[in-house]
């Protein structure tokens, strides 16, 4: 059965593509597009950098009509300058907008956005109300269980969001005081899934780094789709592995080595050709690691790969790897979720 976001169609069991800051880049969004995310999200945005036309923050809004269905997430604290941004995303055209109440950084929570908000529940249903009224885009949140273990408060959080009109509820099962420790605990979401009075699509998000976990919380929580974010560094292959095991019952053979420096490869160009080639070649680092895990002895072609500066020296060395790898056959993986806990994977 389809599940539905305003006017937005996904496929039964959506699995959707977390914004995650400076990560979820147009470069990352193409290549798991390709490997079957269905529902992606920008990076996050400071209302109140878009309204001081900040660089940065409008480079954020570009999207591109091969990402959709897409939503572009902002956070902020305030009311009117949450209204406002909203404004000036609609004339950008997402697919829906979506609200950052889950980003436990200092940076972002310690001043009253992101995470912080989870302290005065009232605030959040006034900073969500200003922004539905604010556009005619399908709004949806981002957030986490509670401030703490003594504030799990998710399943009011969830009730009074939906009668403001949002259209769709996606939670981290980690509390602000967890940050990214810990096994995130996804009864609260399955309760917020299983009251008779949500009607809006509930999507669990937090420790999703296998096709059968996915599964298995999926038939566990009765969720309407999974949100995945740091498994999908450097193996944009999940979403799709997901999938079939899920319509299956059956692995996927893992990725060869071919379709990995293939993809590393994309994902680099497209890296230099949306932020230049200084930013493009030093973000791209973060992902080598992943798509080339499971290669014996790969270390010093890995250490190359960060460290050179020429996209065509790069390229050589991803050629090279081709080469003295071919015929390598890869065993299934396993991902280990990237150390990501300076920012913010909400």
């Amino acid at each position: 059965m389809a599940v539905t976001i305003g006017d937005i169609q996904l496929p039964d069991f959506p699995l959707l593509l977390a914004p995650m800051e400076d990560v979820s880049d147009p470069p990352f969004r193409a290549v798991c597009k390709d490997n079957g995310a269905d529902l992606m999200y920008t990076e996050f945005i400071s209302s109140e950098g878009l309204i001081r036309d900040a660089i940065k923050s409008r480079h954020k809004l570009d999207i591109f009509d091969y990402e959709r269905p897409i939503g572009i997430q902002i956070f902020g604290g305030d009311e009117e300058s949450l209204s406002l941004a909203a404004k000036i995303v609609e004339v950008t055209n997402p697919d829906l907008l979506d609200i950052n109440f889950g980003c436990p950084v200092k940076k972002v929570a310690l001043r009253g956005a992101g995470a912080g908000v989870l302290k005065d529940i009232d605030l959040m249903v006034r900073l969500t109300d200003a922004v539905v009224k604010a556009t005619s885009l399908p709004v949806t949140v981002k957030t986490r269980l509670g401030w703490d273990d003594e504030t799990k408060n998710i399943e009011e959080v969830a009730e009074r969001l939906q009668d403001v009109g949002i259209k769709a509820l996606a939670i981290h099962g980690r509390t602000r005081s967890q940050m990214y420790k810990g096994e995130a605990d996804w009864t609260l979401i399955g309760k917020v899934k299983n009251n008779p009075r949500i009607k809006i699509p509930i999507f669990g998000n937090g420790d999703i780094d296998s096709p059968e976990k996915a599964v298995e919380y999926k038939n566990r929580y009765g969720v309407d789709g999974i949100m995945i974010g740091r498994a999908a560094i450097g193996y944009p292959w999940i979403f799709n592995e997901i999938k079939h095991y899920h319509q299956t019952g059956e692995h996927l053979a893992a990725p060869t080595l071919e379709q990995r420096v293939q993809v590393a490869r994309k994902h680099l160009h497209k890296s230099v050709q949306w932020k230049g080639p200084i930013v493009g070649i030093n973000e791209m680092r973060r992902h080598y690691a992943n798509y080339l895990k499971g290669l014996p002895n790969i270390k010093e072609y890995r250490n190359k790969l960060v460290t050179l500066k020429e996209v065509e020296e790069i390229d050589a060395v991803l050629d090279e790897i081709s080469k003295v790898y071919a015929g390598f056959e890869f065993q299934p993986n396993k991902i280990e979720l990237v150390n990501y806990h300076e920012k913010c994977p909400v």
